[in-house]
């Protein structure tokens, strides 16, 4: 960009946009520009301030993305009123409630006890290490004062984090302890770098299909979407290209190990083609590995072929731990990781230090691993039932994964899944319909299945008729 004969840098530009953005906050924090009141026009401001008129669109551009004014066509710009809340269901595209990415959620975590629950993402109680936790409590009941009682460190609990570097080591990712830090969950952790690296209004990538809580926590933070269709080995590469290309996304959010909603495995070549294009294009990724301790053998990780320069690594133990002791973590390059504490400490202060020892007491003991073993093998079974189940109802599997508990599965021709979800749902069984997981909503007659919660019989008696009902209604 040019203004007079003096070229300007990415940095100048960004400053000059940012003082013009802060001297309207200040206006509006101090009520010499209240809600409704229209702001001075581009050029005038331009002539205030001493910028170029170019700076001020892009200015604007981003007050009208954070919602702090809104333009109307023809007249100018005008201040927002500061009142009303954020309401994350009327941001982003207007969807009917039974696709809306918070549905899923909302209904699983809602459920009574008598209700099932093949759409969740989490295992039963029953699955999980309750005799291990049980010892855990019963240790730190008899510990000093400051596992009870005390802040943790901001970057939290040395031992744990030198426990998760050891077992990050053996999925091929080099970090040293002081390059984690502990979070309260895995959704921590992404709101953290949310906050960091993205501003209201910039374009953040996903894959199609992908978590749909990707998108829930996006619209939180007020970022543009964009996806990209995900493949059996991978985001597809052309598309990736193209959109990066097309709309130079600030951010990559994905899950590598095991992708959640399809259950596949990121193949080596596609891994290396990603990097080589994240690099052209200074992107950023964030790889979710929720799914970690699911896998039988160690699939490929960006973060282990990108020695954590570009790409950043999460992951918690809510899925095989516990989903009640919130615990996750972020590993990062040593300068993300200074502000990340920085943030953490703004955000949430010391963090939770008892739910950290109560994971590293249960991660310690050798029986966690006993545990493991038995539930991939447990998993493994359930994945080869429910699958034969589902076939026989029509409902074809989109790959066999590797490893995890999640089924990414076709209806039959014509069977809408969000009409099967709302049936379901009046039944008692929770559903999880795959436009909930889908930004460009192509994934209709798609469904998710977590096979540890889709064993009762009941399920499938409900879901057989919910089929039949779906299809009369056509």
């Amino acid at each position: 960009m040019v203004q007079g004969t003096v070229q300007m840098s990415e940095q100048t530009l960004g400053t000059r946009v940012e003082m013009v953005m802060a001297t309207i906050r200040q206006r509006i924090a101090g009520r010499s520009l209240t809600a409704g009141a229209r702001l001075p026009s581009i050029r005038g401001m331009a002539v205030t301030l001493k910028v170029s008129a170019s700076t001020v669109v892009e200015a604007y551009e981003r007050l009208v993305a954070e919602g702090a004014i809104h333009s109307r066509p023809g007249s100018g710009f005008y201040v927002a009123s500061q009142t009303a809340p954020l309401s994350l269901a009327e941001v982003g595209p207007k969807l009917d409630r039974a696709v809306d990415p918070f549905w899923v959620s909302r209904q699983s975590l809602e459920a009574g006890d008598g209700d099932l629950k093949p759409g969740c993402g989490w295992l039963p109680p029953s699955w999980l290490p309750e005799d291990g936790i049980r010892k855990a409590l019963r240790t730190l009941s008899r510990a000093d004062g400051p596992a009870l009682a005390d802040y943790s460190t901001p970057l939290g609990l040395p031992p744990l984090r030198q426990l998760i570097a050891r077992r990050m080591a053996e999925r091929g990712i080099e970090a040293s302890p002081d390059q984690i830090m502990l979070t309260d969950s895995g959704t921590q952790a992404m709101d953290l770098l949310c906050r960091l690296l993205i501003e209201p209004g910039d374009v953040v990538l996903v894959d199609d299909p992908c978590y749909f809580n990707f998108q829930a926590l996006l619209r939180a933070h007020r970022a543009r979407i964009v996806s990209v269709p995900h493949t059996p080995v991978g985001p597809d590469i052309a598309q990736f290209g193209s959109a990066l290309a097309e709309h130079r996304p600030r951010l990559y959010i994905t899950n590598s190990a095991i992708h959640n909603p399809t259950g596949a495995t990121l193949s080596p070549v596609v891994a290396h083609r990603v990097l080589k294009l994240a690099d052209q294009f200074a992107l950023t990724i964030i790889e979710d590995d929720i799914f970690a301790d699911f896998e039988h053998t160690p699939a490929p990780r960006l973060a282990a072929f990108d020695g954590l320069n570009r790409v950043i690594h999460t992951g918690s133990f809510s899925k095989t731990l516990s989903a009640s002791a919130r615990c996750g973590f972020i590993a990062a390059r040593p300068e993300w990781i200074e502000s990340l504490t920085d943030l953490k400490i703004a955000t949430s202060f010391g963090g939770g230090r008892l739910n950290a020892e109560l994971v590293l007491a249960v991660l310690s003991d050798g029986g966690y691993r006993k545990h493991l073993e038995q539930l991939r093998s447990r998993l493994a079974r359930a994945m080869f039932d429910v699958a034969a189940r589902l076939k026989a109802l029509g409902i074809a599997p989109w790959l066999e994964p590797q490893a995890g508990m999640l089924l990414w599965c076709r209806l039959p021709d014509g069977i809408d899944a969000t009409d099967v979800a709302r049936t379901a749902l009046a039944d008692g069984v929770v559903l999880a319909p795959g436009n909930a997981f889908s930004l460009s909503q192509s994934a209709g007659n798609y469904m998710r299945f977590n096979v540890s919660q889709t064993l009762s019989d009941r399920t499938f008696q409900v879901l057989r008729e919910a089929l039949r009902t779906s299809a009369r209604g056509r």
